[in-house]
């Protein structure tokens, strides 16, 4: 399996000072990594003279738990020579909930123990659950943990809320940066009168993405199955979603694509005419701000911080999570209604362009570093480079480009 290593073009910069991007370097670790990938993908690189270079950390590695450990302490090991080294300015640990939380909290505390400044970046969108079953002993070491970086970044008011209230964060100490995706590579579908209609799931198949609910809306009857087709991408339980789209008789026009790389999942959002998601929990998935992006139509629960964000059938047609037939009935307003679908394209790609490009974002996370580290990296204008990009591939062993579409922040 790969891990990360420092990237060959770092020579380039000999004695320049870098900022470790901590996080799964790996699909496994969902759109937390694609985050992260992004934020590397939008540095100037080689970076200019005063300016940091922003480095991926792996903290798990894409194999067995065994594994896991040995890039843990393999990270552990990067972060004390970064710090015998001077060039190390600080660590930016993007977390989840459950095993990311225990990892994670090992690279704050050795980033406490050497000295080196932290920016704690919260993608969860189940900690508050996962804390909560806590025994009260693990839920003050989980307290204690979230005392010690600088700064608590999080992804909307909702997760602010948490962290200052249960985690007991002071608010002085939490800053919300809200996560931005790149510009589109693939041209948009032409509509055409007649056409099939594509509708798009993407995501990790499993009940808390509400797979289950979309297939049974699915099954209702209204759609005009003759001009419908639906694509799942995503890992998961896909052989068992597979049985339940044959039993409820949907399998004509629902296709499973599995877990799908950054180049496919453009292909599919380019020519989807609406992303569905109806989860039951929700940080704020990237996959909704791809669809944005695109100037495709989202037909999604309002969980998490998507209802801060987004407005109910202005630039999102909002379900209850669990509401099979008001599912239904959204995906067919939407497919029915051209004025309803072009609303919700067109606002979603001016919200898109306001809110979450990913020069905006990267900006935002500078800033944030600089306050914090004394020290940036410097976004480039007009978002990813491929310089940056194939450093940040070669530095983790991946392909350029690979994006995961199994899980969402």
């Amino acid at each position: 399996m790969q891990t990360e290593s420092i990237p060959q073009t770092a020579n380039a910069v000999p004695g320049g000072r870098f900022i470790y991007i901590a996080c799964p370097w790996t699909p496994k670790g969902g759109g937390m990594f694609k985050v992260a990938d992004y934020l590397i993908q939008a540095q100037a690189f080689p970076p200019p003279p005063g300016v940091a270079e922003l480095r991926p950390l792996d903290t798990r590695g894409g194999a067995s738990a065994l594994f896991s450990a040995w890039v843990l302490a393999t990270a552990l090991a990067k972060l004390v020579r970064g710090r015998l080294s001077g060039r190390l300015a600080g660590v930016h640990v993007n977390m989840a909930e459950r095993l990311s939380l225990f990892r994670k909290g090992i690279v704050i505390v050795m980033c406490r123990t050497l000295g080196v400044p932290v920016v704690l970046h919260l993608h969860a969108a189940q900690l508050h659950h996962s804390y909560r079953a806590l025994p009260r002993s693990l839920q003050a070491l989980t307290r204690w943990v979230f005392s010690l970086p600088a700064s608590c970044v999080v992804l909307g008011t909702a997760a602010k809320g948490f962290v200052t209230s249960e985690l007991k964060v002071p608010a002085s100490r939490v800053e919300i940066v809200i996560n931005g995706v790149p510009e589109p590579t693939e041209p948009r579908r032409k509509p055409s009168e007649g056409a099939v209609q594509h509708v798009l799931f993407l995501g990790n198949l499993s009940e808390r993405k509400g797979v289950s609910d979309l297939l049974q809306a699915l099954a209702q009857s209204g759609f005009d199955r003759s001009r419908l087709a639906v694509s799942l991408a995503g890992g998961g339980d896909i052989e068992s979603y597979q049985k339940k789209a044959q039993a409820l008789h949907v399998d004509s026009f629902v296709h499973f694509e599995g877990w799908s790389d950054q180049h496919k999942v453009a292909q599919l959002m380019a020519r989807a005419d609406v992303l569905v998601l109806p989860s039951y929990d929700e940080g704020l998935p990237l996959v909704i701000l791809e669809a944005l992006a695109n100037g495709v139509a989202v037909v999604c629960s309002p969980v998490g911080e998507i209802p801060t964000v987004l407005s109910d059938r202005v630039s999102a047609y909002f379900v209850q999570a669990g509401d099979v037939t008001g599912l239904a009935r959204a995906l067919q307003d939407v497919l029915r209604e051209p004025g309803l679908m072009d609303t919700l394209e067109r606002n979603g790609r001016r919200l898109y362009e306001q809110k979450f490009s990913l020069p905006r974002f990267s900006a935002s996370v500078a800033r944030v570093h600089q306050r914090h580290f004394g020290i940036s990296g410097q976004p480039l204008p007009g978002g990813a480079g491929p310089g940056a990009r194939n450093a940040a591939a070669a530095a983790a062993g991946v392909p350029a480009v690979a994006g995961p579409e199994g899980k969402s922040p």
